[in-house]
């Protein structure tokens, strides 16, 4: 029996606690340290009352790709299933969308950036 495809995804904020992996997975990831060159971070409000149940946080962190090439966000790296893809979706608001990005590491992954800044990053 072959193991399900594994889907590497990038998580610079809540998606690293394990309040909102245990709820949002059912399970606890394992991962490892990896960055996203070329955006920066800042701070959203949520709004989603489900989602800062879950996070316990109203500010959640956000990514945006950045005019200095230099910038970089810090963040895990976790190998998901396709279930579980979908399960951060859910869990992401609407002002997340996902995006594949090239990783310090030279891998890819998926990662939820402020949404609509994503056509800016091609």
């Amino acid at each position: 029996m072959s193991e399900p495809n594994k889907i590497l995804l990038f998580s610079y904020g809540t998606l690293q606690l394990d309040s909102v992996q245990l709820s949002s997975f059912g399970r606890l990831l394992e991962g490892h340290k990896d960055a996203i060159p070329g955006f920066r971070k800042e701070m959203l409000e949520i709004k989603d009352p489900e989602v800062i149940q879950q996070s316990g946080e109203r500010f959640h962190p956000v990514v945006l790709p950045s005019k200095d090439p230099s910038d970089e966000v810090a963040g895990m790296v976790f190998e998901i299933t396709e279930n579980e893809l979908a399960a951060a979706d859910r869990y992401e608001v609407s002002d997340y969308e996902r995006i594949s990005v090239l990783l310090s590491s030279g891998k890819y992954a998926w990662v939820y950036v402020k949404a609509s800044s994503a056509k800016h990053h091609k």
